[in-house]
């Protein structure tokens, strides 16, 4: 197991020890930028074999889109679209075994757009299209591609907003509360554990919001 992360290793190297405790598997942490296609080349070059790959990378811009430069632009298509990236460098090892998974994390705003986050907006539609496209083209090798469009999860992301703003957006969610990163987690591992019909699907996790 392999954890990636691009700022907080001290934090994922901590989670990498308390697991490899717990379940009595290798696993390890490393710092790489999903953003940057060369330090992906540099991650998978370690790897001689894989089974499942999550893509999590994720980063928002809240603001006007003419107000947003084109530095900014270009690194939420980057970070958020990654997944280009990563699935180009992991399915020569999952053909190997004519098997595997690819599970990506999208978002709502994928589904129905948000304003003053059109950018977000635009890499998380895109992560869908991406999702089935990618199913369709991998089906006949046995690897299933899959997408998770998140409503609004208590991350740190989210922790920009005031507690006014949090308030209010709590109120517009049936379920009356934030998702947990936990509940996410629990979904990807459904859909690595689901039946291999189970392919290009955009499964919507967001407490009845949307």
């Amino acid at each position: 197991l392999v954890l990636t992360f691009s700022r907080t290793l001290p934090e994922l190297s901590g989670l990498a020890n308390s697991l490899e405790e717990k379940y009595g598997i290798h696993c390890t942490a490393q710092m790489a930028d999903a953003s940057d296609p060369v330090a992906m080349d540099q991650l998978f070059a370690s790897l001689d074999h894989l089974d499942v790959l999550v893509n999590n990378a994720g980063i928002s811009y809240i603001g006007l889109l003419t107000d947003m430069s084109i530095e900014e632009w270009q690194h939420i298509i980057n970070t958020n679209l990654s997944s280009f990236y990563t699935s180009r460098l992991a399915i020569p090892l999952m053909l190997q075994k004519h098997s595997g998974r690819i599970v990506n994390i999208s978002s709502v705003w994928g589904n129905v757009g948000a304003s003053m986050e059109v950018a977000y907006s635009a890499s998380k539609g895109g992560v869908n299209s991406f999702t089935k496209a990618l199913a369709k083209e991998l089906a006949p090798s046995n690897i299933q591609v899959n997408a998770i469009s998140c409503g609004v999860i208590d991350t740190a992301m989210n922790h920009c907003l005031s507690p006014e703003e949090m308030n209010a957006l709590r109120e517009e969610i049936t379920a009356d509360r934030l998702g947990q990163p936990e509940e996410v987690a629990k979904l990807v591992l459904q859909l690595i554990q689901a039946p291999t019909y189970l392919t290009g699907q955009i499964l919507t996790i967001d407490g009845g919001w949307q």
